[in-house]
Parts: structure tokens; C-alpha cells; sequence
């Protein structure tokens, strides 16, 4: 029996090690927690992230902690990806149907939040860069569970329009500010010379991010608008999004400004963009359910446990709350948007899932916080924990806005 036992672990051992059999496992262990977690009128990413907890190195260890490294790869594609269907959104025919009061409510929920959450950390003992990091992180909503609700209410009105609009407008103002604060931060973090020579990278990095998107979603609309196979549109379009993620982080830029710039000079150039959003959309499922499934592998237990963590998570998800509620209460006000609006609609921006736990598992391609694992593992658990309350109190406030805000069929 004990020879047995040894045989099993050393098997375990070796399959866990295994890339092939972790993203497998990985893979199964999400359909199933996600169908369970839909069973319970959750969504589907929260079983997701607690089949990556389950399986990962602090559970079952049946994905081993060396595969960290090789698993960052699947989250910097499904990043790339994300950041380029976010572009994607902003056609200027969009941006003109939204109006100037979404983009007032967004602006001020989006900075309220920043400095809200970056404020309290600070006072909490955290250091500045990396409180200003987290604080950008928490501006972040999560569009699907929003999304959900006001299908399933079948949900419409200038409420539903505002909150569709902010949610969109609001990934894109929370990757901006991330890539600039996290430029910043990591410059300075790393030794830069003074603050203005930090702030000088950060510029030449993000203005570089920018061109070389331009280019690549240039190349993206030269290279499709004749193509009418849905395959050659995928693989065109994916090839350029992987080369252009590969280009950014050899060069150390920004691959989400990069990306989310490439599918914003897509869109404005061709109306195919539908076609090969929904092409890269096939590899959707199973790419997004592997990205969650490894933000909970990242998950330490143990640091989740500490209370030094745990203080800050709290602050984070509260300091995030009320930034929310209170940047779109007073954006509202200031746009002279109908009361309902005012009241509620700060409810339905608490959901927060996908753009947060893809820039906080971002710092890793970042050199100063690679080097420096123990500072990104903290922020990761702070970030996963907020992840985990919010995915569970988010959707029935964000059911609970809508009804109150909305007119419902």
C-alpha cells in the first residue's frame, strides 16, 4: 500500500509538471466548477478561479508552481486579446452616440475610485507605486455579470444605455491609466534616477505603444478588408495581435495600449471589424476559462491568510465601493442626469473580474516586479480577493440597479 502511495505521488509529481497536462486539467476542472457555479446564480469565472485555487499549488497541486512561468504565456495572449476587442468598441460613430454624460460619469467614477483606493492604502502602510498600481487595477469593472442581468430582466432605457456605455468606456479608461501608472511605478521602483526621469519613460513608453499599435491595426485592416474565409481572417488577425503582444513586451511597452490602440484603428478603418472580432471570439471559451482557471492557481492560501493581507483586501473592495458609488453620484450630478440614474447606477459598476485579474497577473511581464515575486504574490491575492466578493455581492446589486433604475419588460 505505501509502495502504491509512492507511486501515485511521483506520478502526480510528474504530470503536474507537465504544461500539456496542467492546461488540460486545468480545463476540465473549469467546465465543470463553472456549470456548478451557474447552478448557484453565480458566474460561470468564479468557478473558474476556484478550479485553478482547487487544483493549483495550494490545494491539490496537481498543477505545479514551476509552470507559473509558462502559464503567464496563455494569460498574456488572452490579455492582448481582451484589450483588442476593448478597442475594438471605439469607432468614432460610437463615441459620438454615447453622449457627453457618459463620459463625465465615467471620468469621475474612474479617478474617484484611483484615488480613493490608492489613498487608503497608503494611510494602511502600503507603499505609494505599488497603491497607485492596485488603485488603477480597482477601477476596472466587469462587463459580462452587467451584461447578464439586464438580459435576463430584458432591461431597456436611458438607465440600461448610461450602464452599458460607462461599463465600456470605463475598461478602456482603466487600461490607460494602469499602463501609465504601472510605467511609472516600475521605473521608479527600479532605481530611475528621479521621478521626472521615470515619468519621461513612462511617456516615450506609452507614446510607443501607441504608434506601433496604430501600425498594427493598420497592417490588421490592409490584410483583411479583402478576405471573406472566416478562417484567414483568424488567422491574420490572431498572428498580428500575438506578434504585436511578443513586440511590446521584448521592447518592455505597454502590449495592452498597443493592442486596445489596434483595435481601435481597425475599427475606425473597416466595418469588418464585427467579423474579425467574432473570428478571434471562437477561441473565446476556452482561452478565457484557462486565464481564469490560472488566476486561481495563483491564489496562495497562506498569504490569504495573513492578516496583513486580508486588511488590505478589505480596504481595497470598500475603498472601491465607495469610489464607484460616489464617482458616479457625483458625475451624474454634474451631468444633470435623471435622479434614477444618480441613485443607482453606482450599483451596477461593483461586478469586477476579467481586466482586473488580467493587469494584476500583467505585472509579471514586467521586469522589476518578475524580479520580485513575494510583492506581486500579495498583490495578486489582494486582487483575487476583491475578485471573490465582488463576483459574489456584485451581480444581485447589479440586479437590484437595474430593477430600481430601469424599465423592465
Amino acid at each position: 500500500m505505501e509502495d502504491l502511495s509512492t507511486l501515485l505521488l511521483q506520478l502526480k509529481d510528474e504530470f503536474s509538471r507537465h504544461l500539456v497536462f496542467g492546461v488540460g486539467i486545468l480545463l476540465m476542472g473549469s467546465f465543470f466548477l463553472g456549470r456548478a457555479a451557474e447552478k448557484f446564480n453565480l458566474p460561470a469565472i468564479t468557478g473558474f478561479i476556484l478550479a485553478g485555487l482547487l487544483l493549483g499549488p495550494s490545494m491539490l497541486g496537481l498543477v505545479h508552481r514551476d509552470l507559473d512561468a509558462t502559464l503567464a504565456s496563455i494569460t498574456e495572449i488572452a490579455l492582448a486579446l481582451i484589450a483588442l476587442v476593448i478597442g475594438s468598441e471605439f469607432s468614432l460613430v460610437k463615441l459620438r452616440a454615447i453622449g457627453k454624460p457618459v463620459v463625465i460619469i465615467t471620468l469621475f467614477q474612474l479617478f474617484i475610485t484611483f484615488i480613493a483606493v490608492t489613498a487608503l492604502l497608503v494611510v494602511a502602510g502600503m507603499h505609494l507605486a505599488l497603491a497607485a498600481i492596485l488603485g488603477a487595477i480597482a477601477s476596472a469593472t466587469a462587463p459580462a455579470a452587467t451584461v447578464a442581468v439586464i438580459r435576463d430582466l430584458k432591461a431597456r432605457g436611458p438607465f440600461v444605455d448610461h450602464l452599458l456605455g460607462i461599463v465600456a468606456l470605463d475598461d478602456a479608461g482603466c487600461l490607460i491609466l494602469f499602463s501609465t501608472i504601472a510605467a511609472v511605478a516600475s521605473n521608479s521602483l527600479g532605481g530611475s534616477a528621479s521621478l521626472s526621469n521615470a515619468i519621461f519613460h513612462a511617456v516615450l513608453e506609452i507614446v510607443s505603444s501607441l504608434l506601433i499599435g496604430a501600425v498594427t491595426g493598420f497592417l490588421l485592416y490592409v490584410l483583411t478588408r479583402n478576405r471573406r474565409r472566416t478562417n484567414e481572417m483568424l488567422i491574420i488577425s490572431l498572428s498580428l495581435v500575438l506578434v504585436l503582444s511578443a513586440v511590446s513586451n521584448t521592447f518592455h511597452l505597454s502590449a495592452l495600449i498597443s493592442s486596445m490602440t489596434a483595435g481601435m484603428v481597425m475599427a475606425n478603418l473597416s466595418r469588418k471589424t464585427y467579423r474579425i472580432v467574432g473570428a478571434l471570439d471562437s477561441l473565446s471559451p476556452p482561452l478565457y476559462a484557462a486565464f481564469f482557471a490560472i488566476a486561481g492557481a495563483e491564489l496562495d492560501l497562506r498569504v490569504l491568510t495573513s492578516p496583513s493581507v486580508l486588511l488590505m483586501g478589505g480596504i481595497f473592495v470598500t475603498a472601491r465601493a465607495v469610489g464607484k458609488m460616489s464617482g458616479v453620484y457625483l458625475g451624474a450630478g454634474l451631468a444633470g442626469s435623471d435622479p434614477l440614474i444618480r441613485k443607482y447606477l453606482g450599483l451596477g459598476m461593483l461586478p469586477q473580474a476579467g481586466v482586473a485579474i488580467g493587469l494584476v497577473l500583467f505585472l509579471d511581464t514586467i521586469p522589476y516586479f518578475a524580479a520580485n515575486h513575494d510583492i506581486t504574490s500579495s498583490m495578486i491575492n489582494i486582487v483575487l480577493f476583491s475578485v471573490l466578493v465582488n463576483e459574489l455581492v456584485g451581480p444581485p446589486l447589479s440586479k437590484l440597479a437595474v430593477t430600481k433604475g430601469a424599465k423592465l419588460e
